[in-house]
């Protein structure tokens, strides 16, 4: 499954910035990158696992850090490195990290968390090469009635042959707040903390978007489990023994 998923991201490579940096889909993109910026420590050295394009990386990178970019797809990381060149990029996967420990002050992963088939691994991993102190950041698809049916969508959409960012059966996992909060835990983290957050998607027709966003700050206080995507976050403790 691991190669499909990688197969899938290099077809797409040079089709993945039109979803997530144009239109609906930068204004969407920028809503989850902030939602996880604001967990992270500004100025450090950022490791973002599963970092596409290097849109999250660059993002963080402008505000005055350091980044390392690792993805799966070769095809990612080719365009990655064609669009900032001021970042270092790794082809790699996030369950085997190709890290020294305790070499990053920040992790983050944006929507590539639910590929993971062995995710106590990924979050252990993640833990090893973070410096104490240091803490981690990502957004990914939730468990509830609006993502109930993905899977079977995204199976047709394979069936089809539709050429779309992340439009295929890959296995993922679709997480509740009480997973993702036991998740990190058990890989050692402290302060975890889980939210939802998303209600308006870029899939949507832009009117229907834009009335999303003006109802989506209510929906993320008041009626989160409408949102369908999650934020986990958690820090390393300075003594892990």
């Amino acid at each position: 499954m691991t190669e499909k998923v990688r197969r899938h991201y290099d077809e797409v490579a040079e089709i993945y910035d039109l979803r997530y940096d144009k239109g609906v889909g930068r204004s969407y993109h920028a809503h989850i990158s902030e939602q996880v910026m604001a967990r992270l420590p500004q100025g450090g050295r950022l490791l973002d696992i599963g970092c596409g394009t290097g849109l999250f990386a660059e993002r963080y990178r402008q505000r005055g850090g350091r980044a390392v970019g690792l993805d799966l797809s070769p095809g990612m990381i080719g365009r990655a490195r064609n669009r900032f060149g001021n970042a270092d990029w790794v082809v790699g996967s996030g369950e085997t990290l190709p890290f020294r420990e305790a070499r990053f002050d920040a992790v983050s992963s944006l929507l590539a968390f639910s590929y993971f088939h062995d995710p106590d691994r990924m979050l252990a991993e993640s833990i090893r090469v973070l410096r104490p102190g240091g803490k981690i950041a990502l957004c990914t698809l939730g468990r509830n009635f609006l993502t109930a049916g993905l899977p079977a969508l995204h199976s047709l959409g394979e069936l089809a042959r539709v050429r779309q960012v992340g439009m295929g059966s890959f296995g993922e996992h679709y997480y509740s707040g009480a997973q993702m909060a036991d998740l990190f835990q058990h890989a050692g983290f402290i302060d975890v903390k889980v939210s939802r957050c998303s209600f308006a998607h870029l899939n949507l027709a832009r009117p229907v978007y834009e009335l999303a966003r003006k109802v989506e700050p209510l929906v993320e206080s008041r009626l989160p489990y409408l949102a369908f995507n999650l934020v986990a976050s958690g820090r390393r403790p300075h003594d892990r023994r």
